[in-house]
């Protein structure tokens, strides 16, 4: 669902042995087939970098998605040892025993015939990426001319290859039209951008005469398509045809939509607009009332960081604290409910791909893989995970793979003892907070155990959260992975009110 290129290779029983009761001998392909786009069992090791190169090939062609790689473990051990243990098992001299050695002998064979004596092509396969028709990027630049109020909503797809995240910038600036951004497109136009919108984006939608939904689908985040205004022009452009579709006609009419990759969709617009040396007459009165309605949404949340608690930190203050410490080159990854969703509105990436999220699926328990990932590819950069006091359980444990392989990862757990976005809808409904309780958990001191250094912010030092979430972050840039765990109070970020 967050649409992820993903290899994933998974062992199996030896060939000749499924089905015949061997450890762990399931049918892993029907197991995973509705989850991922392609599936493939290894069964010649002659086979191993054909499979492979498709592998890498499918998972990034048209909508990007995991596929699956079986690897029976004859495929994976040497020849000897793969023989030595097949004709252990055909010993004695009678008919059917010389039957089977050479049937096994045969198989054996087989199985590594022509696999090393060849030169393989290892080189990649060019993904097949579907591009928009530039027939129907004519008419989605013919609406958008004629259009004074438009609006760009742009999600993870719009960064893919080839265009690119830092391309796509350049674009979105040439076009001079305001835009909301989402998953993967979060900090694409850097930290202060006049042209990005954070707030009241279902009042901007009522409001705009052209919207591109760039990678971005009519689901539960546009309620299913119903904010977008009957008024409107829409210009759905998607790798998906699923997605691009999704609702459509039901809460959502399309005036173009547009099978193909989104960050070449908004290249070729960019290029059109140049060569044509016309530029798209934005009304600057609408740019400046979302601009103002952007600035009052900010102001009342820095109302709310002001307004006191009963017990431990006002989360909204907090997060405006840890907003202001950090760095340019650093990596965001969002793992949790509530916490994570009052962090999107006040922590702001600070450039392309500098935000991961778990996508529309909302996986709670990636952070910890996340940011081994991250860290791993950018080492230079400060590494944060967002994390909910819900959500660190499940991979808090990760610590021991940051302190072993040496990961210097910071992580901020914003913790209110509970499963809030969980209780917000089961209280009111149910009235009961049944199984969705926690205690004020010392989180900071498990991760001590690993090895790593553990950091609490509560009443006694909240005033400092900036200096402290700094000196964090310089314990990280010498080596050492650091959990801080946030005492918070319970706050209800969009209706305002505190309580603990």
């Amino acid at each position: 669902m967050a649409e992820s290129p993903l290899i994933l290779f998974g062992g199996c029983p030896a060939t000749l042995l499924k089905g015949k009761g061997a450890l762990q001998d399931i049918d892993q392909l029907s197991l995973v087939k509705s989850i991922t786009k392609w599936q493939k069992t290894i069964t010649k090791v002659r086979d191993i970098v054909p499979i492979v190169r498709d592998a890498f090939q499918i998972a990034q062609s048209d909508t990007p998605g995991p596929v699956f790689i079986e690897c029976p473990l004859d495929t994976l051990y040497p020849y000897s040892l793969i023989g030595k243990e097949m004709m252990a098992r055909a010993k004695g001299d009678s008919l059917k025993d010389k039957i089977t050695r050479a049937y096994l002998d045969y198989y054996s064979t087989n199985l590594f015939r022509r696999a090393f004596n060849r030169s393989w092509d290892l080189s990649p396969i060019k993904p097949k990426i579907p591009m928009p028709d530039s027939e129907y990027v004519k008419h989605a630049f013919g609406l958008l001319t004629s259009a004074k109020k438009p609006l760009i909503l742009l999600g993870s797809q719009a960064v893919l290859p080839p265009v690119g995240a830092h391309k796509l910038q350049e674009c979105i600036n040439t076009l001079g039209i305001p835009c909301f951004l989402g998953g993967m497109s979060r900090g694409l136009l850097g930290r202060n951008s006049p042209l990005q919108m954070r707030q009241a984006r279902r009042d901007a939608l009522k409001e705009a005469d052209v919207v591109i939904l760039g990678g971005i689908v009519p689901d539960f985040r546009l309620s299913y398509g119903s904010v977008l205004s009957k008024k409107s022009k829409i210009i759905a452009v998607n790798r998906n045809p699923e997605g691009l579709n999704k609702n459509e006609g039901r809460f959502w009419n399309s005036s173009c939509s547009i099978l193909g990759d989104v960050g070449s969709f908004f290249h070729q617009l960019a290029d059109m607009m140049k060569s044509k040396g016309q530029n798209f007459e934005v009304d600057e009165g609408w740019i400046k009332a979302l601009r103002e309605r952007d600035n009052a949404h900010e102001k009342k949340t820095a109302s709310i960081a002001e307004k006191p608690t009963d017990k431990h930190l006002n989360p909204i203050k907090f997060l405006s604290q840890l907003e202001s410490a950090i760095p340019e080159d650093s990596i965001l990854i969002a793992d949790g409910g509530d916490f994570v969703g009052s962090a999107a509105y006040i922590v702001r990436p600070r450039g392309p791909l500098r935000w991961l999220d778990p996508g529309a699926f909302g996986t709670l328990g990636c952070g910890g893989g996340f940011a081994i990932g991250a860290k791993a590819v950018r080492p230079n950069s400060d590494v944060i995970i967002l994390y909910g006091d819900g959500s660190v359980g499940y991979s808090l444990m990760e610590y021991d793979t940051f302190v072993r392989h040496k990961l210097p990862v910071l992580s901020v757990v914003g913790n209110d003892a509970c499963w809030t976005q969980i209780v917000r809808e089961q209280v009111p409904v149910l009235g009961s907070s049944v199984s969705c309780m926690l205690e004020y958990t010392n989180y900071e001191k498990s991760v001590e155990g690993l090895g790593a250094k553990g950091i609490l912010i509560d009443r006694s030092n909240g005033d400092d959260a900036t200096k402290i979430i700094q000196k964090a972050l310089e314990l990280t840039r010498k080596g050492t992975p650091v959990m801080i765990n946030a005492l918070l109070g319970k706050t209800n970020f969009r209706e305002g009110s505190l309580s603990v």
